[in-house]
């Protein structure tokens, strides 16, 4: 994505900052505690991408010529491998990020906006970066992935929804590992920060980590 291709009409895109990385590493949890503590506006991607973007979903499956309804559960779980399913998942990253920044384009705020989601990758969003400071990557670390998966409602088995849910949950797991990995890399290579967390902070720990990241962006609090 060139520069000159950017619509960006108040300016919203080039001020905001963002959170990418792995899944389950705390990311909207770090920008819900900033956006209380600094004022800032948070974007989940995972919310907007999950209901808001089902739309531009349907219409990006007709032009494609695939079925208008959503693939068999079994599909897309159980029956391909974890690295197919992480190659579909990064293939369709770039249409899903257009549509995000089509919901953030609409956003005005006094602060920059800190947009979060494991679908903003490093590669999408340098381009619209004038410092990489203006994003940092979030990964679990790999135990504090296995409590995360034990813990959280949203990362537990897909149920009965699939006729295999232990290996379509292995398979996802996997999956998430895959582009997680992919995540790192790209910010590797474009000088963006990557931080693993590990659970030895807390969230609230964790988002003063973020935010001294942040720092030359973020509005002076009063302590």
């Amino acid at each position: 994505m060139a520069e000159q291709e950017v619509w960006d009409p108040f300016g919203t895109l080039r001020r905001a900052l963002w959170i990418g990385g792995g899944q389950w590493a705390g990311k909207s949890t770090v920008a819900r505690i900033l956006a209380a503590r600094y004022g800032v506006t948070a974007y989940h991607y995972d919310y907007h991408d999950a209901r808001g973007h089902n739309d531009r979903r349907i219409a990006r499956r007709v032009a494609l010529g695939e079925p208008v309804t959503a693939p068999d559960p079994d599909a897309l779980w159980v029956d391909p491998t974890p690295e197919d399913m992480a190659k579909a998942t990064l293939a369709g990253f770039p249409d899903r990020f257009a549509w995000a920044l089509d919901d953030l384009r609409g956003l005005v705020s006094g602060h920059p906006v800190i947009a979060e989601g494991w679908g903003l990758r490093p590669e999408l969003v340098a381009p619209l970066l004038d410092s990489p400071r203006r994003m940092i990557v979030m990964v679990p670390a790999p135990g504090f992935r296995r409590h995360q998966v034990r813990t959280l409602p949203r990362a537990g088995a897909l149920g009965q929804a699939v006729s295999d849910p232990a290996r379509a949950q292995a398979n996802r797991l996997a999956r998430d590992q895959l582009v997680a990995d992919d995540a790192v890399r790209g910010a590797r290579r474009l000088g963006i920060r990557v931080l693993q967390v590990d659970g030895s902070r807390d969230a609230d720990g964790v988002a003063e980590i973020v935010a001294e990241h942040f720092g030359p962006y973020l509005p002076k609090i009063n302590h």
